[in-house]
């Protein structure tokens, strides 16, 4: 299983990233998406166009944003209380819990894309990343490969990841998964 997600600001995908997915589609892999604008819809638009079924898109809470192949749908549900970022992220860390793998599209600023990553390290998952930023990709398989794509990214998206992703946390919990 291989959770699909990315930036919201990364809406298209090009050739080398439709090589990988063509890949899954291949060897018939389940896919787990979101319901975002953005990556999420790109990735959906992608299988709906090869007719791949083996698609379930996740969805926080009642509404699901997108679905555009009709797939099945995996609602995660939230405290009702919980409200933009909040709410969304409680989806993410199930799609983590649920995938082997992870497939992520960056643009080096998505606190919730750059989360998902940390997500899946939590869980001792791999996860490959297009950094859109330099058009190539990154395997993270330990906590030092993420600190080093995050150090590619400028100090003013570090400064709001390090915020809004409580980072230093984030990574200290990975470094004490990969000792015990």
């Amino acid at each position: 299983t291989i959770f699909v997600a990315g930036s919201r600001k990364l809406g298209r995908l090009n050739d080398e990233i439709r090589k990988r997915l063509e890949r899954i589609v291949e060897k018939g892999f389940k896919v787990v998406v979101g319901d975002a604008n953005g990556a999420d819809k790109a990735f959906q638009k992608y299988f709906d166009e090869k007719k791949y079924s083996n698609v379930v898109v996740y969805c926080a809470g009642g509404i699901c944003r997108n679905n555009i192949g009709s797939w099945s749908v995996n609602r995660v549900s939230v405290d009702p209380k919980k409200k933009g970022r909040d709410l969304y992220t409680q989806k993410d860390i199930q799609m983590a819990e649920d995938a082997d793998y992870g497939l992520m599209l960056w643009d080096g600023k998505s606190a919730g894309t750059i989360n998902n990553v940390l997500e899946l390290l939590k869980r001792s998952k791999k996860t490959l990343v297009y950094f859109s930023p330099e058009k190539c990709f990154y395997t993270v398989t330990k906590v030092e490969h993420a600190e080093d794509l995050i150090s590619k990214c400028d100090e003013e998206a570090v400064e709001i990841i390090r915020r809004k992703v409580k980072l230093s946390s984030s990574l200290k919990k990975i470094r004490k998964v990969a000792q015990g």
